[in-house]
């Protein structure tokens, strides 16, 4: 150890090393950026704009959006600068502080996700207590919790993390930062990290996975219970785009924190951070505004507006 040079700032290496193709990659990633800030914007702003989307479920819709464009641009714009820079470097604290936005940012959509999922529960199987059950002050309390939560379980990796030394290789085989990578180029023991990781992700994630699934296991035994066909169908579309959201970020986050380091590998980790970091961002305002007929109706008329206006 004292032989060794303390490493100071980390290597990107990226997804391509050619340079056309760091190009092209440029060009999808700019192009994915801009769709979802241009997508999650959009929503939000039709939300404030349209005074029939200031219901609860619209209101976690908002913060959704929110957390999507702090989300991606936690890692975008460095990504998109090294995709094109001869020096693809991160300072050692740079790395750790994006550790710490992208675990907040990933932990606090989990529980916005499930604020969401209780909203669509007492939607459907209390409907006539659904205000009183969803009131502005618990909304607020449900959404503050969810950063709350996801600020500590950030704060809890990333105090381990600092206490970490490295002293080479110092390349990350990755276009952003990430506390597994990290983990990897660490010179001193990195088991109390892993157990603090894998425990802190198991707990809240399965704790907002369990809130989600128990809340859907209510909603489909009542909607079963529903007799016309119609009325079922109708109840369903509400969770739909709720429910393709959360698999998307469950299913990539989950296999990319919890598989076994035996299968691990640089293209499977690069796959599952670019889904659940780069296109769940982005596709969440187009999932919810195809599938959700009443923010199409509020883009339509607020289009309308802009176009009388010119």
């Amino acid at each position: 150890m004292e032989n060794q040079t303390t490493v100071t700032e980390f290597i990107l290496l990226g997804i391509y090393s050619d340079p056309q193709i760091q190009i092209f990659i440029f060009s999808v990633f700019l192009v994915i950026y801009l769709i979802t800030l241009g997508g999650n914007i959009v929503i939000m702003v039709v939300i404030r704009a349209d005074s029939h989307l200031h219901t609860p479920m619209y209101f976690f819709l908002f913060h959704l959006s929110f957390v999507d464009i702090c989300y991606s641009s936690v890692t975008m714009p460095n990504a998109l600068r090294n995709f094109l820079a001869a020096h693809k470097t991160i300072s050692v604290n740079g790395c750790i502080a994006q550790i710490f936005f992208i675990l907040l940012s990933a932990a606090t959509e989990a529980f916005i996700l499930s604020a969401m999922s209780y909203d669509r529960y007492a939607a459907i199987c209390d409907p006539l207590r659904y205000m009183e059950r969803m009131s502005k002050g618990i909304c607020v309390q449900l959404v503050s919790g969810a950063w709350t939560i996801g600020f500590f379980h950030a704060l809890l990796n990333t105090i381990f993390a600092s206490k970490l030394c490295f002293c080479g290789p110092n390349e990350i085989n990755h276009f952003s930062c990430e506390l597994p990578p990290l983990l990897r180029r660490s010179c001193t023991d990195t088991l109390t990290n892993q157990v603090v990781l894998l425990t802190s992700v198991v707990l809240f994630g399965s704790s907002s996975f369990l809130f989600t699934l128990i809340s859907y296991i209510h909603i489909i035994s009542t909607v079963l219970r529903i007799r016309s066909v119609e009325g079922r169908h109708k109840a369903f579309s509400t969770c739909s785009s709720h429910l393709i959201v959360v698999g998307l970020l469950y299913l990539a986050g989950f296999l990319q924190y919890t598989k076994p380091s035996s299968v691990s590998s640089v293209v499977l980790d690069e796959i599952f951070s670019i889904q659940y970091s780069v296109l769940t961002p982005m596709l969440n305002p187009i999932i919810y505004s195809l599938k959700n007929k009443e923010v199409k109706t509020a883009l339509r008329k607020m289009l309308g507006k802009l176009k009388f206006l010119k």
